[in-house]
């Protein structure tokens, strides 16, 4: 007998959207996250039970259990990999990784130390994140105080996208509200600090306007697509 295997595939675990049992989620944009097209490889999302936007950002540890199973489910449909859409998920990272036994991703946090070494050393990262109000410097994990401060914080609290994430159910934001907040939160850093070197986005809707973040700059630009590609090309 012929024993179906579910194909490779990329798992994602998405925040809560508030759907009822059945209901399909909007079209993702199109570069984005969670739109199949983004990729030359198959994905599958896995909602977590009660990872509401505020609950994810403000770092709820009783979220916990919701991500492992979660990630169990993924990893039962044929993930091969996991990526969260919520950089903030780094707080559930170890929780995740020791509950199954695939390559897990939670944030593009996780490539700090790695950017960091690939700069020169008098070079800055700049970080731009959803809500820098809760991207503490724990969540980087870098333990030198010297290497922490080549890392400068910016936050798009107060625009559009993250007013529309935090409510419940949340809004759908339009990409050129996204662009807008980035552009003016890349401004405001690379002015504070023109030593900036290049960019990594904890937010997973950043993705949208990577593309013309690095036009408007000139430098790399990281993001969980990056971080997307490679890991699910390492496991497959």
């Amino acid at each position: 007998m012929t024993i179906l295997r579910p194909p490779a595939s990329l798992g994602f675990l998405e925040l809560e959207r508030g759907l009822a049992p059945g209901e399909k989620p909007p079209q993702a944009h199109p570069g984005s996250l969670l739109n199949p097209a983004t990729y030359d490889f198959p994905i599958i999302i896995e909602t977590v039970e009660g990872a509401w936007a505020d609950r994810v950002i403000r770092g709820d540890p009783s979220l916990e259990l919701a991500y492992v199973a979660a990630a169990q489910r993924l990893v039962e449909r044929g993930a091969v990999a996991m990526i969260a859409n919520c950089g903030f998920a780094i707080r559930h990272q170890a929780a995740v990784a020791a509950s199954v036994n695939v390559p897990v991703a939670l944030s593009s946090l996780l490539l700090i130390p790695t950017l960091l070494r690939q700069l020169s050393p008098g070079a800055k990262l700049a970080v731009l994140t959803a809500d820098s109000t809760h991207c503490s410097e724990d969540l980087f994990g870098i333990d030198d105080a010297a290497e922490r401060a080549r890392i400068v914080v910016g936050g798009i609290e107060g625009g559009k996208l993250l007013e529309n994430e935090m409510q419940r159910p949340p809004r759908r934001t339009r990409v050129s509200e996204i662009e807008d907040d980035v552009k003016a939160c890349v401004m405001r850093l690379r002015k504070k600090h023109p030593d900036i070197a290049a960019f990594l986005f904890e937010c997973t809707a950043f993705p949208l306007v990577s593309p013309v973040i690095r036009r408007m700059t000139g430098l790399p630009v990281y993001d969980t697509v990056t971080l997307s590609r490679m890991t699910f090309t390492s496991a497959s």
